[in-house]
């Protein structure tokens, strides 16, 4: 190769070198420039999070707020309540109407997409709604979220643990003396298989599927509130920790009103009525011995889709049910 001109040898191997390391820096150049740009990502996220419609308001006016013993019957009344999770979208519940008497037992049966969720995200004020939800006849749009939630206790499908001890999961605002924690404990028999102080992982990694859901149990139980949800509580527990989940509930929410969105039917068949529900409407609601009545029915269909033997089984559990609170009567 010919060189024009007088030049260094010793300058063309610099350039050389200087070429190659230039070729390895491009490449970790672009590598940088694109983890930054998925960093920026999480900004971007922050920054939609700063300009989301807040909730509110979470403190009651005094004029509004309820007594310090509301609810102290517990009855629910919903009046022709829509719910939407996006002003583009259709609403999910649709014209939804029905009274929850204080102290009932309700079960809430529907298909997958029926809005059995959506009707306790209503009850809760998760999305925007409208129509009224009277609970012990106060319209629980003109008080605070607090105030509102703090009195209505929920058992999800998927427990909700923190990262602490026993203690700070069951009591997070340290509210109630140790005699309380271990009564709620002795309640769900786990008061022999922890301490207070024992710490719980993140995400309860460290309990067993049962034990998580009893601990959101004893929390409920605790609460000692008027209104209980439960939200599926049991699908993902085995059949003993199911009965005692059942079996606790009935002894310590006796006189409390309870919402049960049921996986199984059979936790529902002894429940004082069954909430049908289908494309956020409710289509029968009546106690389960007088739905499976009419053989043509919502309800006995769902029923007979369980199979022949079930089907007795079931319908004998809601007979004996029937008579049991008919002779009461």
């Amino acid at each position: 190769m010919h060189l024009p001109g007088n030049i260094f040898a010793g300058n063309v191997g610099l350039a050389i070198s200087q070429v190659l390391i230039l070729c390895n820096m491009i490449p970790y150049g672009m590598r940088q420039a694109t983890e930054t740009i998925t960093q920026m990502t999480s900004v971007e996220r922050i920054m939609q999070f700063t300009e989301l419609e807040k909730e509110g308001p979470f403190e009651s006016n005094p004029t509004d707020k309820p007594s310090s013993d509301w609810p102290s019957k517990g009855e629910i009344k919903f009046d022709r309540v829509y719910l939407r999770y996006s002003e583009s979208e259709p609403p999910i519940l649709k014209s939804l109407s029905f009274i929850i008497e204080s102290g009932m037992k309700v079960g809430i049966v529907g298909r997958t997409g029926a809005g059995k969720s959506s009707l306790i995200s209503a009850l809760f004020h998760m999305a925007k709604l409208d129509g009224t939800i009277y609970i012990d006849n106060v319209d629980t749009k003109k008080i605070g979220l607090h105030d509102l939630r703090n009195k209505i206790s929920i058992i999800p499908q998927e427990p909700v643990l923190f990262t602490a001890t026993l203690r700070d999961n069951l009591d997070p605002f340290h509210k109630f003396h140790d005699d309380s924690l271990w009564s709620a404990l002795e309640e769900v028999k786990l008061k022999h298989a922890f301490t207070l102080d024992y710490r719980i992982e993140q995400g309860g990694s460290n309990l067993s599927v049962g034990q998580r859901q009893l601990v959101c149990l004893a929390r409920a139980i605790l609460q000692n509130n008027k209104i209980l949800v439960l939200d599926e509580a049991t699908a993902n527990v085995d059949p003993t920790t199911d009965a005692l989940v059942q079996a606790t509930i009935r002894k310590k929410f006796k006189d409390c009103t309870v919402l049960t969105i049921a996986h199984r039917l059979n936790t529902i068949m002894d429940s004082d009525k069954v909430l049908i529900m289908e494309q956020g409407q409710v289509l029968e609601y009546d106690h389960p011995y007088t739905l499976l009545q009419d053989e043509q029915g919502h309800f006995s269909s769902m029923i007979q889709e369980t199979g022949k033997a079930m089907t007795e089984q079931l319908k004998q559990c809601a007979k004996e049910a029937y008579e049991q609170q008919h002779g009461q009567a």
